[in-house]
């Protein structure tokens, strides 16, 4: 059985009862029969099906909203917030991938030649539980609308979101089937991945699922798409606007309670401003109303299970151990739920976990630096590559350094977001291949020679 668990108060909403294996190898044989059929239809049916997708999301936003807060924890606020995003996303594919998958003529020796964008067919989504709406849809919207099936194995925590997503693009009009949800373990990926009928697979999450995903994935020589997890530097040099900049740093380190792979986490600050950044940035952290998700007042809700508590913890506890300085929280909250409180380390050097490690929670590690060319070398010295942040007033200094940093993307006086129009993935650790923008679109298609006659 699967159980849903409001983290919160730690009190079960409701178990789920996994699918056979039975049961999952029809779902795909009935996904397969569909994505045979919606191959052929054309980019004028895909977008009003999608267009529709994004309609059934807006006009269920609050329940949907709802479900994430009480499956995972995140303040209502930000899971309304990701739901909306959830139907833009739908409507930018909807707009854009008839021009991008459009065929590509190349000049040759044959009386013509072109480049054609066909669909895999069935790709397998292994999705996390921190955005348990977002990272499907940014899959699903894309691959539907370049003609491919979709199947989802969600997180074991977050069952009533998957199957609500599946409900969505029922209720949109899609094929039955086209787009089906599998409730099943992790230990039951690897078979399913070896199922002849599944061309490609899509996962987000930790780079220990990564690994496992992309191993049995390449066993069967199937492509993937990995967005793995991140450990994303936020530097802010000696002529940063300090009063934005800390702004700014608390809200991307305290996005979902500090759940994501993007969020901030190590803050490498020029010496000379680093004390100022650290008591400033304490302040606002340790001011932040944790408590219940669904008051709209709450900034931070709980973590999303009991292990990531323990183990947020243990490398809070660490650091401190080895030398880290506290300057607000570092402590488990009291009550049932999974509450941790907002938590400022400074003084952060090398051989502490929370420099090394990616911190899954709300907790900041401020590691000084001299100047800007140790703040680089700080900020590669990393397994992971996802996201960054830069802060100078200087913006040709900023461009300058961010074309230094080993990253899927810099963001130079902002904070690391997803955008449809970007592509969005990581180097190192954080895994490989693009979702989002025309890059995503084009990762699960059959990029395809065709040359015609001679000349």
């Amino acid at each position: 059985m699967m159980k849903s668990v409001n983290p919160a108060t730690n009190e079960m909403i409701r178990e789920y009862r996994e699918h056979t294996d039975a049961e999952v190898w029809a779902a795909i044989e009935r996904g397969q029969a569909a994505f045979t059929a919606w191959r052929n239809t054309g980019f004028d049916e895909r977008r009003r099906l999608l267009l529709a997708a994004g309609r059934v999301v807006r006009e269920e936003l609050e329940q949907h909203a709802r479900t994430i807060t009480m499956e995972m924890g995140k303040t209502i606020t930000e899971s309304r917030a990701e739901v909306e995003k959830c139907a833009r996303v739908c409507e930018f594919y909807a707009d854009h991938a008839a021009a991008w998958l459009a065929d590509e003529l190349v000049e040759t020796d044959a009386e013509k030649s072109f480049v054609a964008y066909e669909p895999l067919g069935l790709v397998l989504a292994v999705m996390p539980w921190n955005f348990p709406f977002w990272q499907v849809f940014r899959f699903a919207a894309p691959a539907l609308m370049a003609g491919n099936g979709g199947v989802l194995k969600h997180a074991s925590n977050v069952p009533g979101s998957a199957l609500a997503i599946a409900g969505i693009f029922r209720r949109a009009g899609f094929p039955p089937d086209l787009f089906n949800t599998l409730l099943i373990g992790a230990s039951r990926v690897e078979a399913v991945i070896a199922n002849p009928l599944i061309r490609a697979v899509t996962i987000t999450g930790s780079e220990v699922a990564g690994s496992r995903v992309a191993a049995a994935a390449g066993r069967e020589i199937k492509k993937t798409v990995m967005e793995l997890g991140g450990s994303d530097p936020f530097i802010v040099l000696e002529d940063a606007d300090l009063p934005d900049c800390v702004a700014v740093s608390a809200a991307a380190r305290m996005v979902n309670a500090g759940q994501t792979c993007i969020a901030a986490k190590r803050f490498i600050v020029v010496a000379s401003r680093a004390e100022e950044f650290a008591e400033r940035q304490a302040q606002v952290m340790g001011a932040m109303k944790v408590g219940d998700p669904l008051d709209p007042a709450t900034q931070a809700g709980p973590l999303a299970r009991a292990d990531l508590v323990e183990d947020l913890h243990h490398q809070v506890t660490a650091s401190i151990a080895a030398g880290a300085r506290l300057l607000t929280g570092g402590r488990r909250l009291e009550g049932p739920g999974f509450f941790y409180a907002p938590t400022v380390l400074a003084d952060v050097r090398p051989g502490m976990p929370v420099y090394h490690e990616e911190t899954f929670g709300p907790v900041s590690a401020i590691i000084p630096v001299r100047d800007e060319e140790e703040a680089v070398r700080v900020a590669n010295d990393s397994e992971y590559g996802l996201g960054a942040s830069l802060w100078t007033r200087d913006l040709e200094r900023g461009e300058r350094l961010a074309r230094r940093i080993e990253s899927g993307a810099v963001f130079v006086n902002g904070m690391t977001r997803s955008d449809p129009r970007m592509p969005f993935g990581g180097i190192k650790k954080s895994g490989y291949g693009r979702e989002l923008s025309y890059h995503g679109i084009r990762e699960f298609v059959n990029i395809k020679t065709v040359s015609i006659g001679s000349r």
